[in-house]
């Protein structure tokens, strides 16, 4: 793999560059002008849904899929309506423009138009253990996002020195987190096409529960 670059290469100031620089690897390896890291798959689905100002709406979603998903469609204010379909890798939202790429991770992935989730959970791809990332070609979302995903912070600057902008989630990537990341990113692990680690086949059904009824 042509991304296999030592660690010592990278230039550390702060702690935080960790995280810059691998938004960075993985937005070029995948093919986006940004990647913006989060906490969580789950959450960088709700920023976008925020973002969008989606609410009140129907979003498809495949019926197999994770619980977190219609959770966060349900918790933006709209309602999941669970289509049956089989899907491997990723999928698109029916009413949105996301794509949840939880399950997949390989070189020039981004399609260039939508909002491209991934999952760097344990049992993922780039297995982190937690964590998620959107990919976007979107330069406004990526300036509304940094702060908003950082209690409204500026992650660069000192508490005390920092004027907040926005009433902002706590959603960020630490940056013990994003080093291990770039560790894994780095290894013989993660090739230019990786196998999918997930689809419709590896989820029950969602309507099937009473929550969601």
């Amino acid at each position: 793999c042509q991304y296999l670059n030592n660690m010592r290469d990278y230039i550390i100031k702060d702690s935080w560059d960790w995280v810059t620089h691998f938004e960075n690897e993985i937005a070029d390896y995948c093919g986006s002008k940004y990647g913006i890291a989060c906490d969580s798959n789950s959450n960088a689905i709700r920023l976008v849904l925020h973002y969008l100002g989606i609410t009140g709406q129907e979003i498809g979603i495949p019926a197999r899929t994770y619980v977190s998903v219609p959770n966060q469609i349900i918790l933006s204010g709209n309602k999941p309506v669970f289509e049956d379909y089989e899907w491997d890798g990723v999928y698109k939202f029916d009413g949105a423009p996301i794509v949840d790429a939880a399950t997949a991770f390989h070189q020039g992935m981004y399609d260039g138009e939508n909002y491209m989730i991934l999952s760097f959970h344990i049992k993922k791809i780039l297995n982190i253990g937690q964590g998620g990332m959107i990919l976007t070609d979107d330069e406004k979302f990526n300036e509304w996002a940094r702060p908003m995903i950082y209690d409204g912070r500026h992650k660069y600057k000192l508490y005390k020195e920092d004027e907040f902008d926005c009433i902002g989630w706590h959603m960020y990537m630490s940056p013990e987190q994003a080093q291990r990341g770039l560790e894994i990113f780095h290894s013989s692990k993660i090739h230019s096409n990786n196998p999918h680690c997930g689809g419709s086949w590896l989820y029950g059904d969602l309507r099937e529960h009473k929550i969601y009824q």
